[in-house]
């Protein structure tokens, strides 16, 4: 059985397969502490009660070994998850040397990402990857109830959607091509034959950041929906957001705890978030010390210091045109800015979405192409989704490790994936 159904089973006798966390004996008395990915078990062994061979296999036991373990579950409000076993019998199943890497003292975040194959045995990396995933299913669960269809967009691509850093690759007689950076322009055309889609997969910038912010590979989700424009996007956004941080207080309470993540922080994350448009954002951030110029795209200590009023994300709407990507909505009422939002979350964790209206007028896409340098050819098929039945259309896109960081309550994005690809790390 998991050590988690063993709560239906007292008083019966289960057999649990695990790897050991800790051990100690008091001569008579030995206690093996097992977990399986399901939950934590204490396994309490008497000498007179077991065989000499059982007793002889525990002697074996270290840290990280592989056992099966039988016996009687009995409830016990101290023990984790509420029961204990009494052993009858142990088995050795694999074998662990005393020199395993990680012990229980500090250890340097190098050494830890060296070994990372075997830090995410540690209980805190367990609990960070089974929020991943609940916020994971809860994205999907949110676009399934609301009709969206998921589409797969493709990872090596002949268009880029952004300005950051490309990675290259030569594919066969074509020329370059380049890991996709973003599935939206996909979406986009998806959008035209289905309504409401969403995209979920991997996604690279080859940047050279160091931040805490930023990794070279990272999961982006990103709907695109025909007919909605800046307003409405903003009102699926957070209601998007809402919907995932409710899901994570819902079904990883436990998790939760064990990171000791403030959960009142996450119980205030409710529609609407406040709204700020980006000209006032800069007024308020010059009132208060940045440099920050109109014009210029706010980097993470300015959107630290924009969020430090509030205790929900916030949205800043409408940047200026030269800030910001090629695809987005010229701004009718101030044609120096385009229809987009950036939505930071709280406590400092910066941009979590970045969302637009699309431009949906043939010749200004086109023109804004040209003034990019972008090579046409390679957008011809993006041009077409304007020419045959162009429609008001709006997206955005969610990273996925920088919400679990946030709801997590983490530092840096390193730990929120289960192999995190840095500029400097590329193993294992």
């Amino acid at each position: 059985m998991s050590i988690s159904g063993l709560r239906e089973v007292v008083g019966q006798t289960a057999t649990v397969r695990g790897w050991v966390t800790h051990i100690r004996s008091s001569g008579k008395v030995a206690f093996v502490v097992a977990r399986d990915g399901s939950g934590v078990l204490q396994c309490v062994i008497a000498k007179n009660a077991v065989s000499a061979e059982c007793w002889e296999t525990f002697a074996r036991l270290t840290v990280e070994a592989s056992i099966s373990v039988t016996g009687e579950i009995r409830a016990d409000v101290r023990a984790p998850g509420g029961v204990e076993m009494g052993v009858s019998d142990l088995r050795l199943i694999g074998e662990s040397p005393l020199d395993y890497p990680i012990q229980p003292k500090e250890h340097g975040i190098d050494f830890l990402l060296d070994h990372r194959h075997l830090w995410l045995r540690s209980r805190k990396q367990v609990a960070i990857a089974r929020i991943r995933h609940e916020i994971e299913q809860a994205i999907h669960d949110f676009f399934y109830e609301r009709g969206f269809v998921r589409v797969d967009t493709p990872i090596l691509t002949a268009a880029i959607g952004e300005r950051s850093g490309l990675f290259a690759t030569e594919y066969f007689d074509e020329g370059n091509a380049y890991l996709a950076q973003t599935g939206q322009l996909y979406g986009e055309a998806a959008a035209a034959a289905l309504g409401k889609i969403y995209t979920f997969g991997p996604t690279f910038r080859a940047e050279k950041s160091k931040t805490r912010r930023h990794l070279t590979e990272f999961w982006m989700i990103e709907p695109e929906v025909a007919w909605n424009d800046s307003e409405a996007n903003m009102v699926l956004q957070e209601e998007f957001v809402s919907y995932i941080v409710r899901r994570a207080l819902d079904r990883a309470a436990n998790e939760l705890v064990e990171l000791e993540r403030d959960t009142g922080a996450l119980e205030r994350v409710k529609p609407p978030f406040p709204r700020i448009n980006y000209t006032d954002a800069v007024k308020t951030l010059q009132a208060k010390g940045s440099t920050i110029q109109w014009g210029d795209d706010m980097g993470a200590e300015d959107e630290t210091l924009l969020v430090a009023d509030y205790d929900l994300p916030i949205f800043v709407f409408n940047y200026p045109k030269e800030a910001k990507a090629f695809y987005m909505k010229e701004n009718p009422d101030d044609p120096r800015t385009v229809l987009c939002n950036d939505c930071l979350g709280p406590e400092g964790y910066g941009e979590i979405i970045g969302g637009s209206q699309r431009e949906d007028d043939y010749d200004r896409l086109l023109s804004r192409i040209k003034e990019e340098g972008l090579p046409l050819d390679a957008y011809g098929w993006y041009l077409d989704l304007r020419k045959y039945g162009t429609f008001t259309h709006a997206g955005f896109g969610l990273g996925l490790e920088r919400t679990v960081a946030w709801i997590c309550g983490l530092p840096h994005l390193r730990e929120t994936i289960a192999f995190p690809r840095m500029m400097n790390r590329l193993r294992p």
